[in-house]
């Protein structure tokens, strides 16, 4: 029996101790609607279908609104094999929307999963190519531990969740 790509990113995220949805475009909202707290930030999805339009989530955060928000909602792509997120800097602010929340909830379409870092590498090479400069590759919670002393500032979210759309 084969395991199909969004059950092997789901095992990965589970492994990294992230939660992860899987829902079609039609129930995006619903499904947003369940792992999001309140006050919420995001930046425009990108994906035909799926919108925070018609959510409770900031799509135009300022300073004030990241410090206030719990939940910080991003697309990003994915590398199945580790369960990592990889969310692009753009205009919007995906970055610090993923960073500064309590939570981050990373939408991902279930056709931009990578298998490993090398397919995702050869990806993010032709991403710079295309002029996209940055991209921040993001395994679970944020662990500042491992840095040595506590540092202040952001140190990324406590909590992660996946949100897969299955038919984009």
């Amino acid at each position: 029996m084969r395991i199909d790509t969004t059950d092997r990113f789901a095992d990965s995220l589970d492994a990294a101790d992230v939660s992860c949805t899987r829902v079609e475009a039609a129930g995006f909202a619903d499904a947003l609607a369940d792992v999001v707290e309140q006050p919420a930030v995001g930046v425009p999805l990108g994906i035909d279908g799926v919108s925070l339009d018609d959510t409770d989530v900031e799509t135009t955060p300022t300073p004030r609104h990241l410090r206030e928000a719990e939940t910080g909602v991003t697309r990003v792509y994915g590398i199945v094999n580790h369960g990592t997120f990889v969310i692009q800097a753009d205009e919007a602010g995906a970055e610090p929307v993923s960073l500064y929340p309590t939570t981050h909830v990373g939408v991902v379409c279930a056709s931009d999963l990578h298998e490993d870092v090398w397919e995702t590498a050869s990806w993010l090479h032709g991403e710079f190519d295309a002029g996209r400069d940055s991209a921040v590759l993001a395994t679970g919670t944020s662990a500042t531990a491992d840095m040595g002393e506590l540092v202040s500032g952001v140190h990324g979210p406590q909590k992660v969740h996946a949100v897969v759309v299955t038919d984009r």
